[in-house]
């Protein structure tokens, strides 16, 4: 055999090769577990599905940009609609003022923006957020799922036939519970001090927020309470700015004198409002997780000025599982709005029943693939001829596995459904190959062959190139399942053209002439 005229034979072995070396890697590595480099789905591993769409409303064409004071505007909407700073974005760019707040109606929103100056009708109003927002979303709940452990889980944005936008997570082998404990809360976590002050000949109590997410140079991991008996914490060291301020607020405020030592933690754990004394609270979605004590080290290192050098401290909780969340939300950052978890859907699939729908689906392409060897072989009635286009169709649907494995698709139905699809349109190419080549008469020489070979070639070239076209949209759109079958069909149609196709041609030439009528 020439290799100079079989290198497309050449190169789909190299490719099966290495399909073979990243879909039996991990089994070859020490702690592999036996198992293959591919990754499942939710339908194929078990796990939760939840839908929702974003909390918020978003007033369109808003002339922001003609407001010198956004500040102000931003304290004003607060105050009039009893929202938290937050709860309020504005994009400049896009001329859009976000509410994400469920308490506000949309002509309430609207009235607000009014009294500002804004010309914005109740109709100027829609329910959702932006684009902008829904992207951070996404991103940010991707972050938390993976810092969280939740391997092969993530979220993605989805869009309904009527227009309406959700946010699709999905995390294999996790209960409901659990996910939701990761993705309900908006992750917002900030530290107040919370201290006595006279006014008017007594004491009242005020708050002062100090640290947010944005504070912290670098957190560290959730660790569990040593021998000495202390609660669960987490390390992490505060940017320069967020020192100072958190220096200011500690010396002015009495924590470094008599505050030391002086926050009665049980009573302010439970009413963190009324406590008396100097406390330091961790807050996480508004909740109080923790009450601590200025310490006398603590005290110590920020009056010296060694703190600000060094300013390093651990965020303490009262359960390990608040620790873990706590550090979680800190490294990935808040949420800008939260999932209205009870307007979507969720979605539990027993792992049991997973597994039962991955044999399935392999008996499924199994059928599949001897349905169509049996109607190849009612063709041909020639093994010469059926058995290398079976083959060949056996080697693509391998190929496309070691693509999803080398990419890290975790595979779902709708990406056997793609499989599938490419079985049956992959061997038809190979059908028109054969017709074109065999239905014309004897192959006398090289050159016959190639003809005839090119004239189908272009075909199936033709038919490939409206399937991609067909199938791009879906590939765009966020259409849920519908996305990945067209993804799987893409690619596959692309290995087919461009290795699989050729390939079989040269093993029908082979078949068909031999080398002196090749060569002529």
């Amino acid at each position: 055999m020439d290799l100079r005229d079989n290198w497309r034979i050449l190169l789909l072995l190299v490719f099966c090769l290495a399909s073979t070396a990243v879909l039996l890697g991990p089994m070859m590595l020490p702690g592999g577990g036996g198992g293959t480099g591919l990754q499942y789905g939710l339908e194929l591993s078990g796990g939760t599905r939840i839908r929702a769409p974003l909390i918020g409303m978003t007033a369109e064409e808003v002339d922001i940009n003609g407001t010198d004071n956004i500040t102000g505007v931003r304290r004003d909407l607060v105050d009039r609609l009893d929202v938290a700073s937050n709860d309020i974005r504005f994009g400049q760019r896009s001329r859009t003022v976000e509410l994400f707040s469920d308490n506000v109606s949309q002509a309430e929103f609207a009235a607000a923006l009014r009294a500002n100056g804004f010309e914005v009708q109740e109709s100027d109003i829609r329910d959702g957020v932006t684009q902008a927002t829904r992207d951070e979303v996404v991103t940010t709940l991707n972050d938390k799922i993976n810092r969280g452990g939740l391997t092969g889980g993530g979220a993605r944005q989805t869009t309904s036939g009527t227009g309406e936008h959700f946010v699709v997570v999905e995390v294999p082998n996790a209960d409901r519970d659990e996910v939701l404990q990761l993705i309900e809360g908006r992750g917002e976590v900030f530290v107040t001090a919370h201290y006595p002050v006279q006014r008017n000949g007594s004491t009242v109590y005020e708050e002062t927020r100090m640290l947010d997410n944005d504070d912290f140079a670098s957190i560290g991991t959730a660790q569990s309470p040593g021998q000495s008996g202390s609660q669960p914490f987490v390390p992490v060291t505060l940017t320069a700015d967020a020192s100072d301020r958190f220096v200011q607020v500690m010396t002015e405020n009495g924590f470094t004198g008599e505050g030391v030592a002086n926050c009665p933690t049980g009573q302010a754990l439970q009413d963190p409002d009324n406590a008396q004394g100097w406390c330091l609270y961790t807050v996480l979605d508004g909740e109080v997780v923790y009450a601590a004590q200025m310490s006398r080290d603590l005290a110590g290192s920020l009056e010296n000025g060694d703190f600000q050098q060094d300013p390093r401290f651990t965020m303490t909780t009262t359960n390990m599982s608040d620790a873990s969340q706590l550090s979680i939300n800190l490294k990935a950052g808040a949420l800008p709005t939260q999932l209205d978890i009870s307007s979507g859907t969720s979605y539990f699939l027993q792992p049991s029943l997973a597994q039962e729908f991955k044999l399935f689906s392999l008996i499924t392409g199994l059928v599949a693939w001897l349905a169509v060897s049996g109607m190849v072989f009612l063709r041909y009635g020639s093994p010469r001829v059926a058995i290398p286009m079976l083959a060949t169709a056996a080697a693509e649907v391998f190929l496309l596995l070691g693509f999803a494995s080398a990419i890290g698709l975790a595979l779902d139905l709708s990406h056997i459904a793609g499989f599938i699809a490419v079985i049956g349109t992959g061997v038809d190419d190979l059908i028109i190959i054969a017709d074109e080549i065999l239905q014309e008469g004897k192959v006398a020489t090289g050159r016959v062959f190639q003809n005839r070979f090119r004239k189908a070639f272009w075909v199936i070239g033709a038919a490939a190139a409206t399937t991609i076209i067909a199938m791009s949209p879906l590939t765009v759109l966020s259409l849920g399942d519908l996305t990945g079958f067209a993804i799987v069909t893409i690619v596959g149609v692309l290995i087919g053209v461009l290795v699989t196709r050729p390939a079989y041609g040269d093993i029908l030439r082979n078949l068909m002439l031999d080398q002196e009528q090749a060569s002529s």
